[in-house]
């Protein structure tokens, strides 16, 4: 079972990278956790915003595999404590499917890429810049694995 958060977005700053890479060395090695990167649209002053995020939504949604459950990070998703992340992971891995985390581009994705969805996950009401939300999703990875494991990186 592998991990997998499709992005729009390339060409992060060193910071995101860092950060999204000191999480991934920190996960299991049976919980690998795979970003790739997806141009975003070029937008001028004629581009259409509709067509932007329907193309970038057929995109990531091109990235899924075919044994997916797949997680859109959404502000309108449901928030999430650590703990109930923990225990969806504990029921992804009973799936035995690749988990596909979905960051769109910033103007959202469309409604196909939505009803790919199988869950939908808001970090925060508040709007994130995207790049940072690598880190976040990498992170709560990380910390929801400690809690299964029993471990003290995360203290309730």
């Amino acid at each position: 079972m592998k991990y997998y958060l499709l992005a729009i977005g390339n060409r992060m700053p060193s910071w995101v990278n860092a950060g999204v890479q000191e999480y991934q060395k920190r996960l299991p090695k049976e919980m690998p956790l795979i970003v790739r990167e997806i141009p975003a649209v070029k937008r001028d002053k004629n581009a259409v915003i509709s067509q932007c995020i329907e193309k970038e939504s057929r995109l990531l949604c091109e990235g899924i595999g075919e044994r997916a459950h797949v997680v859109l990070l959404d502000v309108n998703g449901e928030i999430w404590s650590t703990e109930e992340l923990a225990v969806s992971i504990k029921q992804w891995q009973l799936l035995r499917n690749d988990i596909y985390f979905l960051i769109g581009g910033a103007d959202g994705v469309d409604q196909q890429c939505r009803e790919k969805a199988h869950q939908s996950w808001s970090l925060s009401r508040l709007t994130l810049p995207h790049p940072l939300v690598r880190i976040i999703v990498a992170e709560q990875l990380y910390r929801a694995m400690t809690v299964l494991q029993n471990h003290p990186y995360h203290r309730s």
